[in-house]
């Protein structure tokens, strides 16, 4: 037992060092991430809509419904296939992708689409679309869009502010009459939408949403205990339910308060240093669109673990274990992004550039 809890910490140690100072990510490690959005967010087809009709006349092509976003084989995939190019331009801009990805975001940021594009949100048959998930990101691609100084970025930024607008009424609409959250491992999960929205209102200075996101988050999450990690993953989640609650709550608890939740939402946390407590999820077939998702779990339960960690006072014993589960996490989602598949090639890159680039993170 002793030489397994010197292992647990030798092995902590080596990781708290790696998490502290990261892996250099630099423009061409970024370049893979850029061509899969680059060769997605103008492709048509494949695609998968979400579409309700109400008359014939609504039978049109995707790049006619929603002609901003109708790549990378769905529209939630689409916009944050352009939030993963503005991410890496913004913050490679001498990079070779960069010329190439903001012609894309150019191509698709203009008023008359983004026009179109509010105004198919805003038909009223259409009120449960892209709720919650892709709504988030839509929010996420508008606050990276206001943090980057650039004159050609102001001007797509305004053309999105309609869209903008009607993404965050939408749910602000949405949030009262949310009674209870929605613990699931995909799109509709609620936690990990109001964690990324969250982030938006920090950034457009939204205070009214800042406190209903403050108001609903409580609600849903502080009386929280034993979440049943031990039941996760369902077999094509890419979100984790009981992760991305205390990731969003560590927005709006102090560390003190944090660690005291924490503890009470998942109190077998190693105080070891080990990661056997949440095992990588493994996929079977790359090809299954939906078996693909536990790639993108293992993402998004990496930036998850790292977020939590943030949040935590210096000195937590938990620390250890969390970071270095969430490295194991890292490394086994990133060697993933392959693009072989296009079943994964359209959205994992998204997630692989959230996690490295810290976007999630305070202050990043």
């Amino acid at each position: 037992m002793r030489s397994a809890v010197v292992i647990g910490f030798a092995l902590a140690a080596v990781t708290t060092s790696v998490w502290a100072q990261p892996p250099s990510f630099d423009a061409a490690a970024a370049q893979r991430f850029a061509d899969l959005a680059l060769g997605c967010v103008h492709r048509e087809y494949p695609n998968k809509i979400a579409h309700v009709l109400s008359s014939d006349a609504d039978v049109k092509p995707p790049r006619q419904l929603t002609p901003a976003f109708f790549g990378c084989f769905d529209w939630h995939s689409s916009v944050h296939g352009h939030w993963l190019l503005a991410r890496l331009a913004r913050l490679f801009p001498e990079a070779p992708f960069a010329a190439p990805a903001r012609a894309a975001l150019a191509r698709s940021l203009t008023p008359s689409n983004l026009a179109a594009e509010a105004a198919y949100l805003g038909a009223a048959s259409r009120p449960e679309f892209e709720r919650p998930y892709g709504l988030a990101w839509l929010l996420q691609l508008a606050a990276e869009l206001r943090e980057w100084d650039d004159p050609q970025v102001r001007a797509w930024s305004q053309a999105l502010e309609p869209l903008e607008r009607a993404a965050a009424a939408r749910l602000r609409a949405w949030l009262p009459k949310l009674t209870s959250p929605i613990r699931t491992g995909e799109h509709s999960q609620s936690a990990f939408a109001l964690g990324l929205v969250t982030d938006w209102a920090r950034a457009a200075g939204d205070g009214e949403m800042l406190e209903l996101l403050e108001t609903t988050a409580r609600a849903h999450h502080l009386a929280d205990r034993g979440c049943p990690l031990g039941f996760e993953p369902s077999g094509q989640d890419f979100l984790s339910p009981c992760l991305a609650e205390a990731d969003l709550m560590r927005r709006f608890l102090t560390p003190a308060e944090l660690a005291a939740w924490l503890g009470g939402l998942l109190p077998l946390i190693p105080l070891d240093g080990s990661t056997t407590w949440l095992p990588i999820a493994v996929v079977s077939d790359r090809a299954d669109g939906k078996l693909a998702h536990l790639d993108g779990l293992n993402l998004s339960r990496a930036w998850m673990l790292e977020g939590i960690a943030s949040g935590l006072p210096s000195g937590d014993p938990r620390l250890p274990s969390l970071r270095a589960t969430a490295a194991l996490h890292r490394l086994a989602g990133l060697s993933a992004v392959t693009g072989e598949h296009y079943e994964g090639g359209h959205w994992l890159g998204s997630f692989a550039v959230y996690l490295v680039t810290g976007r999630g993170l305070q202050g990043r």
